[in-house]
């Protein structure tokens, strides 16, 4: 589940409104072998969806919160369990009910400030808290890049090189260098790397 930051504020509504359109649909499409139910756009900033591993929707969620940013668009996320009592609804993700759902609503509404990451677990608070706190962290650095750093980032997590980088625009692979240690490159994906894991190992076990 997520929503975007402060859109009531959005100097022009419509031209958001379609860009966060845009932005969803794509991930549903980049995402469909992994979704159960597509990302739906439910309360005009808000959305939510079902998708079958924690680590894939960590994944999603960070490559929908790059690409908004691109977008100059602010989104929060909180990426959970849940365990449907309903029938999936493989067109939208709306009216399904089960443990978690209501948890992670819960955890959106509360609107921790600055916290663009957070994590609702069943059975494992100790790695929800750990989640959570390397969250904040990523959170901390997202806050910190400029739009250059941003996007040669996003290339990054993409699997673009430095080389690749630099030949398309036009510098030194000093200069890609450079942005990528100012943006804490380093730093940025150990700390996801740790969330996928961590994800991975509770999936693999078929729940926390």
């Amino acid at each position: 589940m997520g929503d975007l930051v402060r859109s009531e504020r959005a100097p022009a509504p419509e031209a958001l409104h379609d860009a966060f359109n845009r932005a969803v649909a794509q991930e549903n499409r980049r995402h469909a072998d992994v979704i159960v139910s597509p990302l739906t756009i439910t309360l005009g900033d808000e959305f939510q969806g079902l998708v079958a591993t924690l680590e894939d929707t960590a994944r999603l969620a960070r490559r929908l919160r790059l690409g908004l940013l691109a977008e100059g668009i602010d989104c929060r996320f909180v990426i959970g369990q849940a365990a449907l009592n309903t029938p999936v609804n493989p067109e939208r993700a709306w009216n399904m009910m089960g443990p978690g759902l209501a948890r992670a609503r819960e955890t959106l509404e509360e609107k921790a400030h600055g916290l663009t990451y957070r994590f609702t677990l069943f059975e494992a608070p100790m790695t929800e808290r750990l989640l959570n706190a390397i969250g904040a962290g990523l959170s901390v650095i997202e806050r910190g890049w400029t739009d250059r750093q941003r996007a040669d980032i996003a290339d990054l997590i993409e699997g673009q090189g430095v080389d690749e980088i630099a030949a398309r625009r036009g510098v030194t692979r000093h200069s890609v260098y450079k942005v990528r240690s100012a943006g804490d490159y380093d730093a940025y994906a150990m700390q996801w790397a740790a969330v996928e894991a961590a994800l991975a190992g509770i999936d693999a076990e078929g729940g926390a």
